[in-house]
């Protein structure tokens, strides 16, 4: 028997098939070519560094060139703010109104005159506290019943309200000008001293008072414009500052207190009326415009001759009290009759000229010179009749060392027991000219003036 025998067919399929895959849309497979590796972080970092600094260079550029603008406008003219517009600094202060409102009239130095003796006053070397009244003349304080609170009355009075003290001498050892005639307090409290005292014949206590009415006077360090003078720090002449007007070095001035500044009526003379103007730089070794103090007051001396240079001083009132310290303090102001000679040493300082037509010192000079004989002084052959009584001389005849341009309003002081404000930088023929010295403005001569502005 036949048997049929089929051929079985053969197959692609595989005998373990695995699950198709089957792409779905919307996903790739990634590229397996190289990446780029990312930017590092300190690269951006240092370009923003760089970017922010010279933005910051730009911004001080520009801030430098808009003070200069501004300090260029401002030396020239002034800004009227209610009626936005700039006059001359030439017209301001003269007496007519340029602005709205008279802006540029409301700012100004002003004059004052004093017609009536400063009741309160201190004597001699000893600083003798004396009263006036116009019935009795001058009086002695007599110890007696005087306390704390009459000490601060007293200075009060005379400007101060920094540290008095008082303290008491035997009448046998002041003068016989100062001890033939006395008062004593009758009360604890008042307005005034002179109104709190009635006429003693003796003091029963034999001793009169003596004050101090301000830590004023001391400084730190040795001693040490100027022509031929020598470099020296502020902390040895603390009350020394120095007047700018539109960020220059004009003058010299001495505080007498932490608001009060002594100078030179001529240094405010022109068009340098304008307070707004004005700074005072305080408590600098080396000359610098930045910084210092605003002005609220100028006040000259309503007798000021600009063609005699008499009665050649000014006070300048700061806006707020400076903060004493090492490198700023006040010099005292001359007790009355404080009896200097001929050949007492003094010191002028200032950051002036250091030689005629030369240029003005950047660190601060001192000058050794002794006083002069008014005689000498107001002989022909020197300065003749322009010396009057608000004037002292001090230098040497043969010229060599003197204060000079710049120098001006600055102090000349006297040490006695402390630095003493006895004179003001005011005028002279040159500078260190041989039989030509320095002319001074003479404080003891202006002190009631002085006190008088200080309780303005």
């Amino acid at each position: 028997m036949k048997t049929n025998t089929q051929a079985v067919e053969e197959s692609s399929r595989p005998l373990n098939p695995t699950q198709e895959f089957v792409a779905r849309p919307g996903r790739r497979r990634k590229s397996m070519s190289t990446q780029v590796p990312p930017k590092k972080k300190g690269v951006s970092v240092k370009k923003a560094l760089i970017t922010t600094l010279l933005v910051l260079i730009i911004l001080a550029i520009l801030a430098v060139a808009a003070y200069f603008i501004k300090q260029l406008i401002e030396s020239k003219y002034f800004f009227c703010s209610r009626s936005l517009k700039f006059v001359s600094l030439d017209v301001t202060c003269d007496g007519r109104e340029d602005c709205s409102a008279g802006e540029d009239e409301s700012t100004c130095v002003s004059s004052f005159t004093n017609n009536e003796t400063f009741p309160v006053r201190l004597v001699s070397n000893r600083s003798v506290l004396q009263v006036y009244t116009g019935q009795s003349g001058w009086k002695s304080v007599c110890a007696e019943g005087f306390n704390e609170k009459h000490t601060q009355l007293a200075c009060n009075q005379m400007g101060y309200t920094s540290k008095p003290s008082y303290s008491t001498v035997s009448t046998r050892l002041i003068s016989s000008t100062l001890g033939t005639s006395f008062c004593a307090v009758e009360s604890s409290t008042g307005s005034a001293l002179q109104k709190i005292v009635s006429d003693r014949k003796v003091c029963s206590s034999g001793s009169v008072v003596t004050l101090t009415c301000s830590d004023c006077g001391t400084r730190t360090g040795g001693s040490e414009r100027i022509v031929g003078g020598v470099s020296t720090e502020i902390e040895h002449w603390p009350w020394q500052v120095s007047l700018q007007q539109n960020g220059q070095h004009t003058c010299g001035g001495s505080l007498v207190s932490p608001q009060w500044v002594v100078s030179a009526a001529h240094c405010f003379s022109g068009s340098k009326k304008e307070l707004s103007r004005w700074r005072v730089v305080s408590g600098r070794t080396y000359m610098g415009t930045s910084g210092g103090s605003s002005v609220e007051k100028i006040i000259t001396h309503s007798g000021y001759d600009p063609k005699r240079n008499d009665y050649d001083i000014a006070m300048m009132k700061l806006s707020s009290p400076i903060t004493v310290g090492d490198a700023r303090r006040p010099v005292c102001l001359p007790p009355h009759n404080q009896g200097l000679i001929a050949g007492d040493p003094l010191v002028v300082t200032g950051w002036g000229y250091l030689e005629e037509k030369g240029k003005v010192s950047p660190k601060l000079q001192k000058a050794d010179v002794p006083l002069i004989d008014r005689s000498a002084c107001a002989s022909p052959t020197i300065y003749g009749s322009l010396i009057t009584p608000r004037m002292i001389c001090a230098g040497y005849l043969q010229g060599k060392v003197d204060a000079c341009q710049g120098d001006s309003g600055g102090p000349l002081v006297f040490l006695a027991n402390r630095w003493q404000l006895v004179g003001v930088v005011s005028w002279g023929v040159g500078c260190a000219r041989e039989g030509r010295p320095g002319v001074y403005c003479n404080v003891d001569d202006l002190l009631d003036w002085i006190h008088s502005v200080m309780e303005l």
